[in-house]
């Protein structure tokens, strides 16, 4: 098999890594991917995610089996829909089955219409009507930009002042542009927060290991909300009766209710979930894999990634195996004022060999190729096993240590959650 896997960051990495560590797959093209990939024996493809006709066109010139779209904006930009016009395979959600993911207001629809458990919530595109809700509802509250922010358009604010503040940010001063023309205003969730991932097609799903993602930029949960610091799987001191109450409250009602709405789902749904005394509830969806969550998942992924996907396409039942052993996880390093304004440029320690992955982000070589550089606000990520979250930790860490990552930071405690 040739395969196509479209987008740029550790995400797509990974999952062009797995790819082609699979039996049966000859080639795995990343397109526009970023040059850190070349070094796991990936093809870069020169052409951007939005370019869906030269995407179709390279597919059809290079008898690509199907494609795998990372990125939520190439889906929403219904990436999907055009690749099966043309008459090819790709895995992913349609424009109106994304929607789930790029509007916030439609996710919390279906919520409510089919009886999944979420906060209470109100939409609202006029500020005033807006700061009155979250005056009359009082703190700590929760504002969202209603469509794709980069992972960034969310705000807890701790008091009305700052969720007015957020309000204002988004519907006045264009913050977010289009996506905060509208803002979702939700009651604040008290509980464990942890990501559900699965594999789907219709009605049809495999559920992956339980993950738990790091997004405020530094240690302990403070500073600004990131695309993701870090993240381990499994969630060693969730119960699996949570997953099982989570995979029959939420997951089967919303693909049910999406076959219903006539938007039937194929492709990776994310769950963004919290555990609250009532229960599991929905934070979010997403409408692809998470990252950094698919960076720590698919490495304890046991069976043939490509034949497992392209038996979902096909509609087959097939046969997902993971390993029980151990934790995976995995800390980002991110360029000095990530997710604000950053350098680019820096020089990237060697990647690691052994046990110890490196995944890459933004990476660029220098002008000669001799080295390679940081050329974005996430820049790789580390990620090995071990039997617990504390060993894992010891070896990431350690590693860290002796790389040279000036201009670079990473938060010290990703998994320390789970050690308490």
């Amino acid at each position: 098999m040739k395969l196509l896997v479209v987008g740029s960051g550790g995400r797509e990495h990974a999952i062009a890594k797995k790819l082609l560590e699979s039996d049966g797959v000859e080639q795995v093209f990343v397109a526009p991917g970023n040059d850190g990939m070349t070094l796991d024996g990936l093809d870069l493809v020169d052409i951007a995610i939005s370019e869906h006709s030269k995407l179709i066109n390279f597919a059809k010139a290079n008898d690509i089996d199907w494609t795998f779209i990372g990125p939520d904006d190439a889906l929403a930009a219904g990436i999907v829909d055009d690749f099966n016009q043309a008459g090819l395979k790709a895995f992913g959600p349609t424009r109106l089955a994304a929607e789930l993911e790029w509007s916030k207001d439609f996710a919390k629809e279906i919520m409510v219409k089919y009886g999944v458990p979420t906060a209470a919530y109100g939409t609202f595109s006029d500020f005033e009507k807006a700061k009155a809700y979250i005056e009359a509802e009082g703190a700590p509250i929760v504002v969202k930009a209603d469509g794709l922010a980069l992972g960034k358009g969310v705000v807890v604010a701790e008091t009305v002042e700052q969720a007015v503040e957020a309000a204002q940010d988004m519907l006045l001063d264009n913050k977010f542009g289009d996506s905060g023309a509208r803002v979702v205003i939700e009651e604040f969730l008290d509980g464990e927060e942890f990501s559900l991932f699965a594999f789907v097609n219709g009605d049809q799903f495999y559920i992956m290991p339980t993950a738990q993602d790091h997004k405020r930029a530094f240690d302990g949960d403070k500073g600004p909300n990131t695309g993701g610091m870090g993240a381990y799987a499994p969630v060693p001191h969730l119960p699996q009766s949570v997953v099982n109450t989570a995979v029959e409250t939420i997951v089967k009602p919303v693909l049910k209710g999406m076959i219903a709405e006539g938007r039937p789902y194929l492709g990776i749904l994310y769950c963004g979930l919290i555990l609250t005394a009532d229960g599991p509830k929905v934070i979010e969806f997403n409408a692809r894999f998470g990252d950094p969550e698919t960076q720590i998942i698919l490495p304890r992924l046991t069976s043939n990634f490509a034949q497992n996907i392209s038996d979902i396409l096909d509609g087959k039942e097939t046969n997902i195996t993971w390993t029980d052993s151990g934790v995976t996880l995995g800390v980002v390093v991110a360029s000095n004022g990530y997710p604000l304004a950053y350098d680019k440029g820096m020089e990237l320690p060697e990647k690691t060999t052994g046990d110890i992955v490196t995944y890459y982000a933004g990476a660029k070589f220098s002008k000669n190729g001799r080295a390679l550089l940081s050329n974005g606000g996430r820049v790789y990520m580390l990620v090995t096993t071990a039997d617990t979250v504390q060993a894992v930790q010891d070896l990431i860490y350690n590693q860290l240590k002796t790389q040279n990552t000036e201009g670079l930071f990473y938060r010290t405690d990703i998994g320390s959650k789970a050690v308490k």
